[in-house]
Order: C-alpha cells, then structure tokens, then sequence
C-alpha cells in the first residue's frame, strides 16, 4: 500500500497535477482499498482542519505580508545605499553588497522568492550600469536569494518546525551562523570573478559619488528604519520578548508605520491590494500545508516512517553515509520540488531515521533546508531562475549555467554546515 501511494503521488506529479491534489489524493488512497482503514474521508477533512488550528502557522502569512509591505515600500534600495556604501570601493565591492543585501532582507521577508523578486528588481539593473555582465548580475542575485529561506525568520523553518514539532526558535538561532557562512562563499566567488573580469572602477565611483556626499551618517539616516527591521524581528524573538508568531505580528506593523508614514513609499489605498496579493500566495499553501499534516498521518498509520527508517538505517551504516545519501536525495529533489511542499512531506518521514543515528533535528532542519534552497537556483526548475530571467530577458537556462559557479560555492558550505553539526548548534 505504501508504494502504490507513492507511485500515485508520483504519476500525479508526471500528469502536472497540483501538488496539493496530488497529496489528497494519495492520503484518501487506503481507504478506498480498504474501507475499514482509519483515514477515511471525515479523517482526512479533520485532520486538515486541526492540522491549519495553529497559531505558530500564522507567523507564514505575517511574514509574507510584511515582506510584501516592504518590497513594495523600497526598503532594499536603503539597505543596498548602505552596504554599497561601506563596501563599495573595494573590489567585487557591489556584488558583496548586494548579497549582504539579500541576507539582511531575507531577515525580513522570510521567503527566497521575495529577497530575489526585491533584492533583483532594484540591483541588478545597477549592477548592469556599472559594467558588470548582465547574466551574471541575474545568477548573483537568484543565488544569494536563497538565502531568504536559511537565515532567519525564514518561512520554510516554521514549516519544519510544525510538521517535525521542533522548536521554531532554536531553528531560527541555529540558522544564523549557515546563513552566513554560505554568504561568505558567495562573497568568495563573487570577489574570484571580479578578480578574473575586472571591474570598471571609473562608472563604480562615479556611481558611489552621490552616496559618498551624503556621508556615512547621512546614508545611516536614510537608512536607519530600513536597517532597524531586522534588529526588532530578531532581537525581540531572540530575548525571550515575542513568539516568532508575535514577532512576525509586530513586523507588519513595523512595516505599515515606516512605509506610510516615515518613508511615505506606499499610499493608504496600495495596503488593500498588498493585502490581497499576502491572501493569494498564502492560500494555496495554508492548503497544502493541511493536507501534508493528513499525509503524514497516514502514513504514520501504515507505519511507513519507521519503515522506511528501518530501510535507510540498515542499508546507511554510519549518519556520514546517510547524510551524503540524503544530500543527493534532496539536491535532485530541490530541482523538481518547492521548498515547503518537499519539507512537509519528507521532514515527518526522515525525522525518525536521522534521529537514529544520532543526527539532531535542529541539525537535520538546517541541512534540509540548505539543501532544497539550492534547488532554488539550480535548472531546469529553480524557482529563482523563473524570478530573476524576466528582469534581464535571458533564457532561464543560460542563467542556469551561469550560476553554477554560485551553486558549486552553496554546495560547499552545505557541506561544511553538514558535517561539522557545532556550526547550527553553536547558539542554541
């Protein structure tokens, strides 16, 4: 039975069936075989009921609001001023500057989607004026914005926490240290090509002149609310002062004040419309999230997670050949698969496995996570690709091949972050 729902899921998948669907439709399976199994249909519609009954989930949509808020409110465009400012002169100064940019606003937003959509609608075309090819600008900024998804409050973290019941706050800590260390691998190609192609240094200061004016103060003041975002998010969850739901609550808030009144870069009559759009991304997933909690129910009733534990823990003798297995799994599945649907189905399922041979569930949530933030960006299917093509009109494939060189880097730290587990539970 087990395999038939598999098969099921995966020709649903073949056929272009929404992803969503095609988990209904493998969680309602045994009972059709089998009309005294448990999950039938009534099992099916409540647990989709109490599994969206959550008040950590309302942190998802929060967040997407807020990102959506400040997108729309230019707040990149002051976090770019400033770190173009601070490290703009030095060689492959921009690039770095952007990718710092994808980092602080993925401490926002939550979301990799969001940080490229912003992040590469306002710089790239700078970093095109300034000289630098334009495909590679698009490969830079797709890349770094998956880091949206691995350095906190990030979207795909609360989703592993709620279908997995670990803590969402120890996973937002334990992010903190991956996220930068594959920003400084990216930082590290970044500056290698720019070591190798050369920069027109006379369009970079010329552009840097109008900053330099302002003054380091001057461009802090502009900035300063842009900058503060993060501060409050991170700093009021990591204290002990709000719940990461809380804390996503205050940053719409935070995000209304700052864009309507101190920045004025939205108007009270763009707020219904932003709301709208918040409403339209979140429904689907609120769907898929529900019927991924029945899914795993399921499942666990037909006693797949510990079978499928008992497969991996006998064939994989050691957690470093389980690891590099699972590594391999979730790359091929990164290019195929979204980051939440792919945690919400396989999290539940591995969990048990990974934990048996002593692998921490922090730990693996953070490997999982970088792993399927790669698929972002890798072809065909690289959600991030889709995002960043359209902004340099350029086949998503040719940006593909030149991100690989980012996605080798990515690849790099994910290994790093996999082996040496102190680095994502150094803070906890």
């Amino acid at each position: 039975m087990i395999l038939i729902i598999f098969l099921v899921f995966i020709a649903s998948l073949v056929f272009s069936i929404p992803i969503a669907i095609a988990i209904g439709l493998a969680a309602i399976l045994p009972s059709l075989f089998d009309p005294g199994f448990a999950a039938d249909v009534q099992f099916v519609i409540r647990g989709m009921v109490s599994g969206s009954d959550s008040t950590p989930m309302l942190a998802i949509p929060l967040f997407i609001l807020s990102g959506s808020l400040m997108a729309r409110g230019g707040i990149s465009k002051r976090l770019f001023d400033v770190f173009a400012f601070i490290v703009g002169k030095r060689t492959a100064g921009m690039p770095i500057a952007v990718i710092i940019t994808s980092l602080f606003y993925g401490a926002i937003s939550g979301s990799g989607i969001a940080t490229t959509a912003a992040v590469g609608g306002m710089t790239i075309p700078i970093l095109v004026s300034l000289g630098y090819d334009k495909v590679f600008s698009a490969a830079l900024v797709a890349t770094s914005g998956s880091l949206g998804v691995i350095i906190p409050p990030s979207i795909p973290f609360i989703m592993y926490g709620l279908t997995t019941g670990t803590s969402v706050g120890a996973l937002f800590t334990a992010g903190i240290v991956p996220g930068l260390l594959i920003a400084f691998s990216l930082m590290v190609y970044a500056y290698i090509y720019c070591k190798i192609n050369g920069e027109d240094r006379e369009k970079i200061d010329e552009n840097l002149k109008e900053l330099r004016a302002k003054g380091f103060f001057g461009v802090m003041k502009d900035s300063f609310w842009a900058l503060l975002a993060p501060v409050i998010i991170l700093g009021g969850i990591y204290s002990g002062v709000v719940t990461p739901t809380e804390a996503a609550c205050v940053s719409v808030f935070y995000a209304l004040i700052v864009c309507l009144f101190i920045y004025k870069t939205i108007q009270f009559r763009d707020v219904p419309k932003i709301f709208k759009e918040t409403v339209n991304s979140y429904g689907p997933l609120i769907f898929l999230i529900a019927l991924a909690t029945v899914f795993g129910r399921v499942l666990t009733l037909l006693r797949a997670p510990m079978m499928i534990g008992d497969f991996l823990t006998g064939t994989f003798s050691s957690s470093i050949t389980l690891l590099l297995a699972i590594n391999v799994v979730f790359f091929i599945l990164g290019m195929f698969l979204d980051v939440g649907p792919a945690i919400v189905i396989l999290a539940p399922i591995l969990l048990p496995a990974v934990m048996a041979v002593g692998i921490d569930p922090v730990h693996f949530g953070i490997i999982m996570t970088a792993n399927l933030a790669i698929g972002m960006v890798t072809p065909p299917f690289g959600v991030n690709l889709f995002v960043a093509s359209p902004l340099v009109d350029t086949p998503v494939m040719d940006l593909g091949k030149k991100a690989i060189p980012f996605i080798i880097s990515f690849a790099i730290a994910l290994m790093i972050i996999t082996f040496v587990p102190a680095l994502s539970l150094m803070l906890l």
